[in-house]
Formats: structure tokens, sequence, C-alpha cells
């Protein structure tokens, strides 16, 4: 018959080594939790990747679609502008020449203007701002005013 001391020391030792068990258990479950955490982490840092690339993917399509309506309207807006001028039609011959000058009389005078802001200001930024926008009325206004052949004008393919 195994006595009271062997039998109490034998349930001290179970109840230790279980502690031990469920201590260790619960060591082990930490390092568990903590490298599944990892993991859902570096997924989550991949995933805010992913979407990044997407949003600058879409940001770059937009950009890009945006460009083609500016260009689309900027041609649409110089063929109007030749539509215009061509359907003057039949009008008194003073009337015609005086409208063909307007464009050169506006130009000298936006080249005399620019002359006038760099002789008064001698500021480079506003010379800059005056020269472009005398270069662009000029190209604009005379760069494509070359009188088209039948095959080529707006509107035929």
């Amino acid at each position: 018959m195994a006595s009271i001391a062997n039998l109490t020391l034998d349930a001290a030792a179970g109840g230790l080594f279980g502690l031990i068990g469920t201590a260790l258990g619960r060591v082990a479950s930490f390092f568990e939790r903590r490298q599944a955490f990892a993991q859902e982490q570096a997924k989550w840092v991949h995933e805010l990747q992913l979407h990044e690339m997407n949003m600058r993917a879409k940001a770059q399509e937009t950009e890009a679609e945006l460009a083609l309506v500016a260009q689309a309207g900027s041609w649409r807006g110089l063929e109007a502008s030749i539509l215009a001028d061509a359907a003057i039609g039949e009008a008194s011959r003073w009337v015609v020449n005086t409208l063909r000058l307007v464009r050169p009389t506006l130009t000298f005078l936006l080249w005399l203007i620019t002359g006038w802001i760099f002789a008064i200001t001698q500021d480079g930024t506003i010379v800059e701002a005056a020269v472009f926008a005398a270069t662009a009325a000029t190209l604009w206004w005379f760069g494509d005013r070359a009188p088209r052949s039948p095959s080529t004008s707006p509107g035929r393919v």
C-alpha cells in the first residue's frame, strides 16, 4: 500500500508537471500568436502596397485621359476657329479686308505692349510671361492659316 506521503508527493509532482505543461503550452501559444500576427501584418503591408500601386495606376490613367480630352478640345477649337474664318462668306470687300487685318493689327500691338513692358519693368518674370503670351498668340493666329486644298479641308476624310 502506498503511503500517504508518496501519494501526496505524486499528487504534488503531477500538479507541478501539469502546471509546467500548461505554462509551456501558454508560452508556445504566445509565440504562435506572435508569428501569426507578424504574418498578418506582412499581409496588410502587401495589401497596402498593392492598393497604392492601383491608385497610382488609376491616377496615371486619369491623367492620360485628361490629356487626350484637352488635346481633342484644342484641335476642336482650332477647327472651329478655321471654320469661323472660312465662314465669312460673301461680304463687302472692305469688310473682308478689315476683318483680315484684325489679327495682324492685334499681333503688332501685342508685341508693342511686350516691348513696352520690357522697357518699363525690366522684371524677368513679367517679361517672360509677356513674351510667352505674344509668341503663343502669334503662332495661334498665324501658325496654321495657309489656304487649304479642298481635299484637306476640315470635315473631309
